[in-house]
């Protein structure tokens, strides 16, 4: 029988597993959204309910379905039935940028929340561009860049932005947090089968939800609220998108937009490099050509239907390869995401659900990826992961100490930066770090992941390559701008130069050759 010919299944009991995990993470990020449009942006509830998320309604399931659709072809060319679809959904860091960083100072300014909103339009529409760009650009980078880089920069993302902020408001209710989590390593990491044979993701989430219920009903927990489902009923309603011109109304103030739309967009293609990446170290590998240009796309349809969160290609492709996910789960998130934005239901999904049992699903998440980074690349390349995952804790740190800061009515630039070197807090040292930090962990583990290798021409490519992106203020910077980070481009150069002069010299390949050799004892 030709098994290459023979048609791959789209729905496999591990499925279940992938849906429910894939669907309570877009859903919790889409109820997170809608928190950010009503509760800080002031945005009116009928275009949060009646465009945005039917918007995204229409956005998101179109990612969904396109990612199955490429697995069932990867699946039905090479005769196999372990493909897993790559996972989508709205981009977490743009969905707190074009709040906070666009809508929000907007909408401070003008007190004008619709303007605010539409130039959310134009920020994520030219966020779809750039991404469509990088889809031709994008293939040629990964080609040429070491592995360590690429999954440490993702293992960095994994461990400050996708696993931290879930453990901390897991351990606000501990008890419910870690009865989840302990179902959830049972049945994903030992393969322990769970009875009736319950989907580990769904089985944390329901007896979660349940328990949560109990002890509010016995006054032994105040988290859930009844009151809460009631007034969230009220947004129960079918509302299906429309395209418009909206955006356009905002197209006169563009200039201030592309100095967060340029970087990020950059950031978008090279995080959907990594995830490819990701998922081509976990045996699918997909056009990563592909994979952007449906990122890309999803932006622009979004902002053009009323929604100015960019979706993209979403981390995590190898935890839900490992609990079963195949190509079916990627179908069933959305056609589910389309119904609950269609009609209003993620207030009423937030209500009845606790927060803290779907938390541990994304540490799970966090863990696999931060894991796979050290499981995929060569033992040697340790130390270049490390170097990379380094730029992601040094941006999540400065946003917990900006956060803190503004929590007490200051900034850093007012506290002062003698004052907080004092305190123990090189706030500019994180701050330079951090700037751009997929990019610069990208850049510093492929100069490492080279050196380590002693393919020091390499190195010296992508120093300068770092002088160039740092200068222009793309990685190590606040803003776009010429000489934005000039320190750091001739720090760049200096180890371009070294590396040149490294590269005019003979060696013997001996850390490889050691390796080898060790491995085969």
């Amino acid at each position: 029988m030709n098994t290459a010919a023979t048609a791959p299944r789209w729905w496999v009991p591990g499925d279940w597993n992938g849906f429910f995990g894939l669907f309570t993470n877009v859903v919790l990020n889409v109820i997170v959204l809608t928190g950010l449009c009503l509760h800080v942006v002031n945005l009116p509830a009928d275009i949060v309910y009646g465009r945005i998320l039917p918007a995204l309604g229409i956005a998101l399931p179109l990612g969904n379905l396109y990612y199955a659709y490429l697995a069932w072809r990867l699946a039905k060319s090479g005769g196999r039935g372990d493909v897993t679809a790559m996972p989508y959904g709205p981009s977490v860091p743009h969905m707190f940028i074009v709040v906070f960083l666009i809508m929000l100072p907007i909408y401070l300014k003008t007190h004008d929340p619709m303007l605010a909103w539409q130039s959310g339009l134009v920020w994520c529409l030219v966020i779809g561009v750039i991404v469509l760009l990088g889809a031709f650009v994008g293939p040629t980078v990964r080609k040429y860049t070491p592995r360590a880089a690429m999954l440490g920069t993702l293992a960095g993302i994994s461990i400050a932005f996708i696993s931290m902020r879930p453990a901390f408001l897991g351990w606000e209710d501990p008890w419910l947090f870690m009865l989840s989590l302990t179902i959830v390593l049972v049945s994903w990491m030992a393969g322990i089968r769970l009875p009736f044979g319950l989907p580990g993701g769904l089985a944390a989430v329901v007896l979660g939800t349940v328990l949560a219920w109990l002890a509010k009903l016995v006054h032994l927990d105040e988290l859930m609220q009844p009151g809460e489902v009631v007034s969230a009923l009220g947004q129960f309603g079918l509302r299906l998108p429309y395209p418009s011109s909206d955006f356009a109304k905002a197209l006169g103030d563009i200039g201030p937009l592309l100095v967060t739309a340029v970087p990020l967009g950059i950031y978008n293609f090279t995080e959907g490099m990594n995830n490819v990446e990701s998922a081509a170290a976990a045996g699918d590998d997909y056009s990563l050509r592909k994979i952007l240009l449906a990122d890309g796309t999803g932006a622009i349809v979004g902002a053009v239907l009323g929604s100015p969160f960019p979706p993209a290609v979403y981390i995590g492709h190898p935890g839900w390869k490992a609990v079963g996910g195949r190509i079916g789960y990627s179908l069933a998130t959305g056609v589910v995401i389309g119904i609950v934005c269609f009609l209003g239901l993620t207030a009423s999904l937030l209500a009845v659900i606790p927060l803290v049992a779907i938390l541990p699903i994304l540490l799970y998440i966090g863990l696999v990826i931060g894991a796979q980074a050290f499981q995929a690349t060569p033992a040697r390349h340790a130390p270049a992961i490390i170097l990379a995952i380094l730029p992601n804790i040094a941006a999540w740190a400065q946003t917990l100490i900006d956060g803190v800061l503004d929590a007490a009515g200051t900034s850093a630039e007012q506290v002062g930066m003698a004052k907080l070197g004092a305190a123990g807090v090189v706030y500019h040292g994180m701050a330079l770090l951090g700037g751009g930090a997929v990019l610069a962990g990208l850049i510093l583990g492929a100069i490492a992941a080279f050196i380590i290798d002693r393919k020091f021409e390499w190195a010296a490519l992508f120093a300068g390559a770092g002088a160039v992106l740092s200068f222009f203020g793309f990685i190590h910077g606040t803003a776009l701008g010429i000489g934005s980070s000039t320190p750091v481009a001739v720090g760049y150069l200096l180890v371009a130069g070294v590396c040149y002069v490294l590269s005019r010299q003979s060696y013997p390949a001996a850390v490889v050759l050691l390796e080898e050799a060790a491995a085969e004892d």
